[in-house]
């Protein structure tokens, strides 16, 4: 095998879910991602969101870690701009030294909610999250205790200090984000299931590969697989992506289009809405590894973290288990 496959959960709501029936199925669906030979298990963080119940990846994780034996579980990923870098290094700490070499630090940019949610993260505090730059390069700074000299709080240590110190994984959709995990020499994951542009995703995998030659470069990426190829075509028809455009120049991904509108009006500003092919890799189980090993070719892409936003509970775990690393493989080989 030349790359790994690894799964990104969010706790979707399907059918009206509760919370506890959604984080059952991402319970149920990291056990399997274990017995499939799936790489890494990942959760994301969202607020005050009507799609998805993951808000809290680092509680999550601990329930994860408590649920499996030997997957890697992470976060996919903190958005660090809410929060202190010391703090999200403790958090890590902690869970590295209670599952050791199990634990993965991804850390984005983006708000993970609607501008209010933001507010309320972000209040009674100084912080604007607008140096993010800057925060990632103190987490790596705390989490490796090489805290330099000139800075204003030299001297303190991120505890407890785990033996084995959690990975910290850039998670992004431009070259400038690549560039700075390539500077930081950190693994850089580029969300597709996002930014859906592959010009842009190629020149996020030249800046990162020419900075960082050595590096780790992962693409998380939709995916539907079914043994049924009409099927599949189907459903990926209905798969899409809303861009929101603000006149102060930030653009903003969403699932639905309500959802895009209700945060152009809470931000407060003149907004365009853009609807889009979300560009989910679809198929039987062998087309969509065609399509992945040209991407693996393409972009030098040592892994892929596989997102299915399909909301059928029963059709995700079955796409999963079509593109397990454990038979899919060895499906075409045969």
């Amino acid at each position: 095998m030349s790359y790994k496959l690894s799964i990104l959960d969010q706790s979707p709501v399907i059918n009206q879910s509760t919370p506890e029936d959604a984080f059952q199925d991402t319970i149920r669906l990291a056990q399997t991602a274990e017995k499939l030979g799936y790489n890494r298990f990942w959760v994301s963080e969202h607020h005050n969101s009507q799609d998805v119940h993951g808000s809290s990846p680092e509680v999550l994780i601990s329930y994860l870690l408590a649920k499996t034996n030997t997957i890697r579980v992470g976060a996919g990923g903190v958005m660090i701009t809410h929060y202190s870098p010391y703090k999200v290094a403790e958090n890590f700490n902690v869970l590295s030294s209670l599952a050791p070499n199990r634990v993965d630090l991804g850390v984005g940019k983006a708000p993970g909610g609607l501008p209010l949610a933001t507010k309320a993260l972000q209040y009674g505090t100084v912080n604007s999250g607008a140096d993010f730059n800057v925060r990632v390069k103190e987490l790596k700074d705390y989490v490796n205790d090489t805290l330099p000299k000139d800075h204003p709080l030299y001297g303190v240590k991120a505890t407890p200090s785990p033996k084995v110190k959690p990975p910290i994984y850039v998670l992004g959709g431009s070259p400038g984000s690549a560039k700075l995990a390539a500077e930081l020499q950190l693994p850089y994951v580029f969300a597709r299931f996002f930014v859906t542009d592959d010009e842009v995703l190629r020149q996020s995998a030249e800046t990162y590969h020419k900075i960082y030659p050595n590096g780790n470069f992962i693409i998380g990426i939709g995916v539907f697989a079914s043994e049924d190829e009409k099927e599949a075509e189907e459903i990926a028809k209905n798969s899409i992506i809303i861009k929101l455009h603000l006149q102060s120049g930030r653009t903003l991904t969403f699932l639905k289009e309500e959802h895009a509108k209700e945060y152009g009006e809470q931000a407060g500003e003149p907004y365009k809405i853009e609807v889009l092919d979300s560009k989910l890799l679809y198929g039987t189980p062998q087309q969509i590894k065609s399509q992945l090993d040209d991407f693996h070719e393409k972009f030098k892409a040592n892994e892929f973290i596989l997102h299915t936003p399909v909301l059928n509970s029963e059709k995700r775990f079955q796409s999963f288990e079509l593109l397990a690393p454990s038979n899919l493989f060895e499906k075409v080989k045969n």
